[in-house]
């Protein structure tokens, strides 16, 4: 009887190791441990906060390196995690230049992935933050290794940590390769002359109080996730007219009235609402849809999959957002409201848009007008958060609840793109868009969202 005992434990030991092997074989890890989704979105959540809190004061990152860090911090954790996410795809052939390393065999405790992808790349993406912003995402980092070194053996948490810094590695230096895009936030403006591309009335110009030079003009030609040169280009607007009877001319009487003589409660609630447009008091307008997205993956609880499907998406979307948008800024080089509106009907008119902490009033971003950037990337991120939690998902924004300086009472939606909806007409109100801009950066927006959408990331 022991010799039967004894050749059928070999028999089961030798079955045991020849499944093993099958299945981690290729170098993924063994499709029987804990994948991605059987874990909470802690740590994802957490380090998205954090981001919010540190680019409200970084200047030079908006309009575009914002989006375009969310972008590559997103990228970077799916990618890091995918191996343990067996319905979806890597994403990493799509891309020249790219190598993302083979996961090892064994084990993973995935939010260590994530911890060390974020608590690597996110220092690189801000090198200027502030001392203490620097101690922030260490004093989070570890705070999250602390916890997860409890929950696994050694072995593993080792493993894991490391696959985060090595995934976070490849694409920071793959991010660097991107002339246009790495450390633009350390000149803004460029050597671009403004004077040099102005022929007239209908062109953009510097507007007072603000920067005599228009911000990012070379934002077009950073590197895209999906976004593709055809696809760049918004529609053209509509043509120059200072005639009473043009649309135009009716566009600017929209924006004119709209705050002439004085704001409705309404209309200030809305345009203060989404305006984000000002460093120090809060994030900026792309990264508003990861604040939304922190709500919803709150209120849902989502696992760590689908939060880490959510936040790559929508940062790789407002990343290629921004793009197309100032691709087609500079192309078309439409000059702000408050140019037109002090031209032709009221000299002395000024946009809604006021700096509370500076006391700057009638403020108008500097750069041209067609299509509005907080549209385009609105449409968007509502484009792609819909493709993750529904398209009628329904809910109360809080992203501004409490504040002072401003109306910040929250808002309800019916859908995402509602929401995109109400934040491209907010632009009118304030007074620094016409309607036009924010219709077409809606659609914009929303063409290039479904690009992102459209990759293939399931099987």
């Amino acid at each position: 009887m022991k010799k039967n005992y004894s050749l059928f434990y070999a028999f089961v030991f030798l079955f045991s190791f020849g499944a093993l092997v099958q299945s981690c074989g290729d170098g993924t890890p063994d499709p029987v441990i804990k994948g991605v989704n059987s874990y909470g979105h802690e740590v994802a959540l957490g380090w998205n906060k954090l981001f919010l809190d540190v680019e409200r004061y970084a200047a030079g990152y908006r309009p575009g390196p914002a989006p375009r860090a969310l972008g590559y911090l997103g990228f970077a954790t799916y990618e890091a995690c995918v191996p343990g996410m067996p319905d979806y795809n890597s994403l990493a052939g799509l891309f020249s230049g790219l190598a993302i390393p083979a996961a090892e065999r064994g084990e993973y405790h995935w939010p260590t992935v994530v911890n060390a992808v974020y608590g690597t790349l996110m220092p690189q993406l801000f090198p200027d933050a502030t001392a203490d912003q620097k101690q922030k995402m260490a004093t989070l980092q570890a705070f999250y290794d602390t916890k997860y070194q409890a929950e696994t053996t050694s072995d593993i948490f080792l493993r894991s940590q490391q696959r985060g810094k090595d995934v976070a590695a490849a694409v920071a230096a793959w991010e660097q390769s991107d002339t246009k895009g790495h450390n633009a936030h350390k000149d803004p403006f460029g050597p671009y002359k403004w004077q040099d591309h102005y022929d007239g009335p209908g062109d953009w110009k510097p507007t007072v109080p603000g920067p005599t030079s228009p911000m990012f003009p070379e934002w077009g030609q950073v590197r895209t996730f999906a976004l593709t040169e055809s696809d760049k280009l918004a529609r053209p607007p509509l043509p120059y007219s200072e005639s009473t009877n043009s649309s135009l001319y009716a566009q600017a009487l929209e924006v004119y009235a709209q705050n002439t003589p004085t704001w409705s409660y309404e209309a200030e609630w809305v345009g203060e609402y989404w305006s984000d447009d000002l460093v120090n008091l809060t994030f900026s307008p792309g990264p508003r849809w990861v604040a939304i997205a922190n709500q919803v993956i709150d209120l849902e609880d989502s696992n760590l999959e689908t939060a880490i499907e959510a936040y790559a998406k929508v940062g790789m979307a407002i990343a290629d957002a921004a793009v197309g948008c100032w691709y087609s800024k500079y192309y078309y080089n439409v000059e702000r409201p408050e140019s037109y509106i002090q031209r032709v009907i009221d000299p002395n008119w000024e946009p809604g848009l006021a700096n509370p902490i500076t006391g700057d009033q009638g403020f108008t971003p500097p750069f041209p007008a067609y299509p509005s950037g907080h549209s385009t990337m609105g449409g968007a991120g509502a484009e792609a958060l819909g493709s993750v939690f529904g398209y009628a998902y329904s809910m109360a924004d809080r992203c501004h609840e409490n504040r002072t300086e401003f109306i910040g009472t929250p808002r309800v939606f019916g859908s995402f793109y509602e929401m995109a909806q109400e934040n491209a007409w907010s632009r009118v109100p304030l007074g620094v868009h016409f309607r036009m801009d924010c219709e077409e950066g809606v659609r914009h927006g929303t063409v290039i969202g479904r690009l992102v959408n459209n990759l293939p990331w399931k099987k």
